[in-house]
């Protein structure tokens, strides 16, 4: 992770985070134009909103010329997609390593509690969560990043309830839980914490409900 400073005007700090996946480097020269472009709108878009971001707002920001920007990407719908794609890859490939860990069911299910609110320590989401935060500022319009997030939940509520079902099977959890009511209770209930968290400006409350669901499933 590397972070760049930047200044708008005077009394405003824009601080852009830039999250690696395993395959990017970690050498700050490699990081191309469209890389800089696409954590500059991520970080924009996540934490000031989609609608009230401009594209030449991003280009101050990134340094980036228009022109360079526009070869990369034709539209702000097209950023936004491009940073839907890279989150939901970025969160596929922490809890594709969880879930291959060798580890007790009620271990991975925490740990994968936990990957799905770590980021909002470190970053502070408009929405409280990044899917929603990009879901609720998004208008209809902008169908297909919505449908890119219903899928991302609708995977992350299958490998919940697979989870909870091997950990059934394994007499790691009773044989008497309700497994689909209780995959729809953790994911829902996850993503209400971290609105009410950001809300409230109560960082407490994700992690109190982490620990609640991992003392329930022991």
């Amino acid at each position: 992770m590397f972070e760049h400073h930047f200044q708008s005007h005077p009394g405003f700090d824009i601080h852009i985070i830039v999250l690696y996946s395993s395959n990017m480097t970690n050498k700050r020269s490699s990081i191309s134009n469209k890389d800089i472009v696409l954590q500059t709108a991520s970080t924009l878009f996540l934490t000031k909103g989609f609608q009230v971001t401009s594209m030449d707002e991003i280009v101050a920001l990134s340094k980036v010329s228009k022109t360079n920007i526009y070869y990369h990407y034709k539209s702000k719908e097209e950023l936004l997609l491009a940073i839907v794609d890279q989150l939901i890859s970025r969160y596929e490939e922490r809890i594709s390593r969880t879930l291959t860990q060798d580890m007790s069911i009620p271990a991975k299910m925490e740990r994968l509690f936990r990957i799905l609110t770590e980021d909002n320590e470190q970053i502070d989401y408009v929405g409280g969560c990044p899917f929603l935060t990009l879901y609720t500022q998004t208008s209809h319009s902008s169908s297909e990043a919505r449908a890119k997030i219903k899928a991302f939940f609708d995977k992350q509520l299958q490998v919940v309830e697979k989870l909870l079902e091997e950990g059934v099977e394994k007499k790691e959890l009773s044989r008497n839980l309700p497994v689909h009511e209780t995959a729809a209770l953790i994911v829902t209930s996850i993503e209400g914490a971290l609105f009410l968290t950001k809300a409230t400006n109560n960082p407490m409350l994700a992690q109190n409900l982490i620990q609640a669901f991992a003392s329930m499933l022991k």
